[in-house]
């Protein structure tokens, strides 16, 4: 199998060599092509390294964000798979993983057209347990590392699922596609740049458009976990010898998860979900209107991701002139003024609010109101309450499906 690995990293060093040491280590006899950007690393020698490595590995290419800011994986992601990879076949692999043996052969025992495999982790105890992963302590840094302990948990697992049909579906990094499939619904959205959010929004795509998600439980990568922009510090133990990230998350990445999640929320109308083995779940897109009567900046905050078009009879221009740096949707166009809304001809569902009585249980109604309306068979054109809500259904058409291909 020729395979291009795609690698974005910043201020990573440390763990991309570890991790590219890993895959030359343990490729097998495929053909491993590993494409890295460097995302503007300003605090160690990536560049240099990076450069040091294409003199000699001539499947080893790298590109480099000069800056002044990063670009994010979001975008990098795309630049490597359609401007560097030259192989049909491309993986997202992050650069704090280690590459056990026998991962690529239970790729290629799997992938087809229209599917994608996600090779099983296994991961120290830094973050909550699941079905989909396998937490075991082999070491929280590269100076650390049980590589011979790990292997032997390695055989064992493939020893334990050698009867069982080896597959659960999900998704998760890293993750094998073919460049075509990737292509066809246009890569990553932009509007998650720089990152969180862009995984769970391409998933959905994917699903959407009839791929088929994977995981093999034959192939192991070990996960060091967030050791980009999320816990840039890393992890440490105490003298108990528990394991716990050093520091909280960093300000930039829980100021740019929560702008990535509301942009999700714009565009899906949803949150992100998925089930207990991180197979996407989607559910409908509705085209919705809501109208705030006594409406507060604060609420205006709160709900304006929740629909298509909001209608106040406060000051919008307050709102749109703070949230709009943070958003790529035309805040013009979602936020009117209350005297438009005899003009709601756009609208399919029609929300009418009173911000003086609205509760957290109201909010709880529009937060889920595509769950309601496509799991009530009943519900049908007309006109019901939801607690001190009402709720109006023009049409239940849904439009989830345009969201498949991406065009920024």
């Amino acid at each position: 199998m020729k395979i291009s690995l795609i690698q974005p990293s910043r201020n990573n060093l440390k763990y991309l060599k570890w991790s590219y040491d890993s895959i030359r280590k343990n490729q097998g006899d495929h053909e491993v092509e590993i494409c890295v950007a460097d995302d503007f690393s300003d605090k160690d020698e990536t560049w240099r390294w990076c450069q040091e490595k294409m003199n000699y590995d001539p499947h080893f290419k790298a590109i480099r964000n000069e800056g002044p800011t990063r670009l994010g994986h979001t975008i990098l992601y795309d630049t490597l798979v359609n401007e560097v990879a030259t192989n049909d076949i491309c993986m997202i692999y992050h650069a704090d993983m280690y590459l056990c043996p026998g991962a690529f052969d239970a790729i290629e025992k799997h992938l087809k057209e229209k599917t994608i495999i996600s090779l099983t982790r296994i991961e120290p105890p830094l973050h909550p347990d699941g079905p989909e992963k396998i937490l075991r302590d082999f070491g929280i840094e590269p100076e650390e590392f049980k590589e011979e302990e790990l292997l032997n948990e390695v055989q064992e697992l493939k020893v334990l699922h050698e009867n069982d049909p080896g597959t659960t579906e999900g998704i998760f990094a890293p993750w094998a596609f073919w460049k075509k499939d990737f292509q066809e619904i246009g890569g990553h959205d932009a509007i998650f740049a720089p990152q969180s959010k862009e995984d769970t929004d391409i998933f959905n795509r994917f699903h959407l458009n009839g791929i088929k998600f994977i995981q093999t439980w034959e192939g192991f990568v070990y996960h060091m976990t967030c050791r980009g922009s999320r816990f840039a510090d890393g992890a440490e133990r105490n003298p108990n010898g528990e394991v716990f990230m050093k520091n909280r998350e960093t300000d930039e990445w829980l100021k740019q998860n929560q702008k990535s999640t509301r942009e999700f929320i714009r565009k899906w109308g949803h949150y992100c979900l998925h089930d207990k083995y991180m197979k996407p779940i989607v559910p409908p897109k509705y085209n919705v209107g809501i109208r705030v009567e006594n409406c507060r900046l604060q609420l205006l905050e709160a709900l304006e991701p929740w629909c298509d078009r909001i209608y106040v009879d406060n000051d919008r221009m307050k709102y749109i002139t703070m949230e709009q740096p943070k958003t790529s949707f035309d805040l013009n166009k979602r936020v009117q003024d209350d005297i438009y809304v005899e003009d709601r001809h756009h609208d399919d569902i029609y929300i009418e609010i009173d911000g003086n009585t609205f509760s957290n249980e109201s909010f709880r109604h529009i937060q889920y109101l595509s769950e309601i309306l496509a799991n009530d068979e009943q519900i049908e054109p007309g006109t019901f309450g939801l607690g001190d809500i009402k709720v109006t259904v023009y049409n239940l058409q849904t439009y989830e499906k345009e969201l498949i291909v991406c065009e920024s």
